[in-house]
C-alpha cells in the first residue's frame, strides 16, 4: 500500500531530516584571520641590493586567536611572488618588524614584499637599485 504525503508534510519531513543532519555535524572552532597591513616598505621606499632593511606591519589590532602565528616574508616582482627564496621565515607575526637582506636582483620599480602568516598581503610597490 502506497502512502500519500501532502506538500506540507513533505516539507516538515525534509526540515526535520535536515535539522537532524546539521545537529550531528561536529562544531567547528571559530578561527580569525589576521591580515596586518604592511607599513614599510611603501611606495617611496628605495632599497639597495645587499643592504639590510626592516619590513614593518601594523599589529595594533590582532584577533584573540590567530590561525597561523608563524610569519614568512617573500619578495615579489611585477606581482609574481618569488616563493623559492623567502627573505625571512619562522618569526612571530605579532612582532610587527623583521629585518631582511635585500637579495641580488635586477634593479626595478615594481617590487613588493609579501607577508604570509594567516594570509598573504602585499606591500605597495617600491624600488630596488
Amino acid at each position: 500500500m502506497m502512502m500519500k504525503f501532502t506538500p506540507a508534510a513533505l516539507f516538515v519531513l525534509f526540515v526535520t531530516l535536515l535539522s537532524t543532519l546539521v545537529s550531528a555535524l561536529p562544531i567547528l572552532e571559530s578561527r580569525d584571520v589576521f591580515v596586518p597591513p604592511i607599513t614599510s616598505p611603501d611606495a617611496l621606499t628605495i632599497w639597495s641590493v645587499g643592504s639590510k632593511q626592516n619590513v614593518t606591519w601594523d599589529t595594533s589590532n590582532p584577533p584573540a586567536q590567530i590561525t597561523n602565528g608563524n610569519g614568512t616574508i617573500y619578495l615579489a616582482k611585477g606581482g609574481l611572488i618569488q616563493l623559492d627564496t623567502p627573505l625571512a621565515d619562522k618569526f612571530s607575526i605579532l612582532n610587527g618588524i623583521q629585518e631582511v637582506t635585500v637579495p641580488d636582483v635586477e634593479p626595478g620599480v615594481d617590487y613588493a614584499v609579501v607577508l604570509f602568516g594567516d594570509s598573504g598581503n602585499f606591500s605597495p610597490e617600491f624600488s630596488i637599485v
